[in-house]
């Protein structure tokens, strides 16, 4: 005689990344805000620190053909705030407690290398005239952030340190390419919204540019290796799960 077959539905391949992503997100889900939360304020303890105590005379960053092309555009102030939403997500993903313990030393080292570059060589935008503006919260962004602490911008630095990182998780994952856009979409807006609303210079923008790749590179090579998806596929049976996304079949935790 036959065993019964289970007739319950196996997941339908185009599922498979939401329950990855869903994993990720869950697990170690306090710790990841309370550290993302912690490790931030400590970032803006020095940054300020240098912002308003600059260790040496300040170096006035010149302006470039395109940033005399690119208008004030104080709604930009949206996308310049939202990195603070958007700097948790790649720590979010991160699936173990060791994976995300090394992902925050690299970024660490991220933010030191800038605030010693703050240090050593203190930076600012020209003086500029900009337009009156009623736009919400950018009174407070002038009265709290001057334009000091100006290249590299870490602003950039981190979003895109960040955006190299959720494409690398939302690829191996098999995220819809919609999805991944998306992720580049954003962090576009937030490179950009740093000049439109007069907060950097272009140079900024690449020095933040370069210094994010330098240290994003290796923390995708250097880090510890990937462990496997465990089986939480809810309402499934186990013999249904596929194979696990780095070998063998998947393992519950």
């Amino acid at each position: 005689m036959n065993p019964p077959h289970d007739l319950r539905p196996a997941p339908r391949p185009f599922e498979s990344w939401k329950v990855e992503i869903w994993l990720r997100i869950r697990r170690h889900f306090a710790l990841k805000v309370v550290g993302t939360t912690a490790f931030t304020w400590l970032f803006f303890i020095g940054y300020f620190h240098l912002l308003r105590q600059p260790a040496g005379p300040v170096t006035v960053m010149p302006l470039t053909a395109l940033d005399h092309l690119i208008p004030f555009q104080p709604q930009a102030l949206v996308a310049y705030f939202s990195l603070w939403l958007y700097v948790g997500v790649a720590p979010g993903l991160q699936l173990t407690f060791r994976e995300l313990v090394v992902y925050g030393l690299w970024v660490g080292a991220l933010c030191l290398t800038g605030l010693a570059a703050f240090f050593f060589w203190p930076t600012q935008i020209p003086p500029m005239t900009l337009p009156p503006t009623d736009f919400p919260g950018f009174a407070i962004l002038q009265g709290v952030d001057a334009a000091g602490n100006a290249c590299p911008s870490m602003h950039v630095a981190i979003a895109i340190y960040t955006a190299i990182w959720i494409e690398h998780i939302l690829r191996q994952a098999g995220a819809p390419m919609l999805l991944r856009l998306a992720n580049g979409l954003w962090f576009a807006a937030i490179a950009w919204s740093t000049v439109a609303i007069k907060q950097h210079v272009v140079l900024d923008v690449v020095a933040g540019a370069v210094l994010g790749i330098v240290f994003v590179l290796p923390s995708l090579r250097w880090r510890p290796r990937p462990a496997a998806i465990p089986a939480v596929w809810s309402g499934y049976h186990e013999a249904t799960l596929p194979a696990g996304r780095f070998g063998g079949r998947a393992r519950r935790s």
